[in-house]
């Protein structure tokens, strides 16, 4: 293969930005207290962290389930027993991913962009008629170019890491609520604190038009996966649901598809010197969503199948952000949203009511 100078000072440039990538990886990270430790570390793999797991009976939906380590979650939660339904922006993509899972795997067609879709998406997992133990929102969107996209005058990756999830969340949490322990696993980035703004989220130009690059674009969003999770987690407190957000890790995936062939050769230079492999990526995916340990577990942050705080000034823990967040997301999504109401029983099989004695 013959490289012209030009490629190879681009491709030297792109080295140099890894390295300091690499370099710069020294942010301070603090256990929680009160938290067990886990046994497993970056190097485990989903396989490894699911063992001796009996998910027999229970339903997970796994957003992004075509490739990386959304496939690998699908495929590893089926090993372990689970029905799982895994989504896709194509239906044909989505039957073919189902297809190669040793296990009970369900297609459905989920387009984050597009609310009505999920609002679809929703109802054919209702369809099944049984509460939900696991929801894993893992699909993500990055951008390349740093080419400016809108939809309905919001940046289309607030649209699709975020809020396409955030209505999905919405429509299906009753069914959440009629699970033994419902788990909802938000799957964000170490982006939410090393690429987002430095204002956190910026309410008053969602569309992005006084600044705009896709890393800064892609940060804001995943704080936003953030602190969805931590709102939720406040929200949801006393009852059986929990929800944690986590980063699975740099991994060389499908994420990458729309970064200019430079960055694409940057960033696979950095998944192969200090990445994980995608069963290793996937690895905290599944412990967030499996662990017994974790039962009663919500409103933290995981990196390497633990959870942990971020020492440095971020906004990885602002509650006032997180609780505008929650408006402004019910503001913009508001014809898709569904009322909670007391769980229907009757709606779902292989389930019965709590014991009016217990309860």
């Amino acid at each position: 293969m013959t490289v012209s100078r030009r490629q190879f000072l681009g491709y030297a440039g792109a080295a140099v930005t890894v390295s300091q990538v690499a370099a710069c990886d020294g942010v301070e990270k603090v256990a929680v207290e009160g938290i067990p430790s886990s046994p497993f570390n970056r190097d485990s793999t989903a396989e490894e962290v699911t063992e001796g797991i009996d998910l027999s009976g229970k339903l997970a939906v796994v957003s992004g389930c075509t490739s990386g380590i959304g496939f690998e979650t699908m495929r590893v939660l089926a090993k372990r027993g689970a029905h799982v339904v895994g989504t896709s922006r194509s239906l044909e993509k989505a039957r073919a991913a189902c297809s190669k899972v040793d296990g009970q795997a369900t297609p459905a067609k989920l387009e984050l962009s597009d609310f009505e879709s999920v609002v679809a998406c929703a109802e054919t997992v209702r369809s099944l008629s049984m509460p939900i133990d696991m929801l894993v929102c893992n699909a993500g969107y990055r951008g390349g170019g740093n080419q400016r996209q809108l939809i309905n005058g919001v940046e289309k990756h607030f649209v699709v890491n975020h809020l396409g999830h955030f209505v999905l969340v919405n429509r299906l949490l009753d069914r959440l609520f009629l699970s033994e322990q419902g788990r909802i696993v938000v799957v964000a980035s170490r982006a939410a604190y090393r690429g987002a703004p430095s204002v956190g989220i910026d309410f008053d130009d969602l569309g992005m038009s006084r600044a705009y690059s896709d890393s800064a674009a892609y940060g804001q969003s995943k704080l936003a996966n953030v602190l969805f999770s931590l709102r939720l987690a406040e929200l949801l407190r006393g009852t059986g649901i929990t929800s944690n957000s986590l980063h699975p890790g740099v991994i060389n995936t499908d994420i990458d598809r729309n970064l200019n062939p430079v960055t694409r050769f940057g960033f696979g230079l950095l998944t192969r010197i200090a990445g994980k492999t995608i069963p290793q990526g996937a690895a905290t995916n599944c412990y967030v969503a499996t662990s017994p340990a974790l039962d009663a577990v919500s409103g933290h942050y995981f990196e390497d199948c633990n959870a942990i705080t971020i020492a440095e000034p971020s906004h990885m823990h602002d509650m006032a952000m997180a609780a505008k967040l929650m408006q402004i997301s019910e503001e913009l999504t508001a014809d898709y949203l569904l009322e909670q109401e007391p769980q229907d029983w009757s709606e779902v099989e292989n389930v019965s009511p709590p014991n009016k004695e217990d309860s």
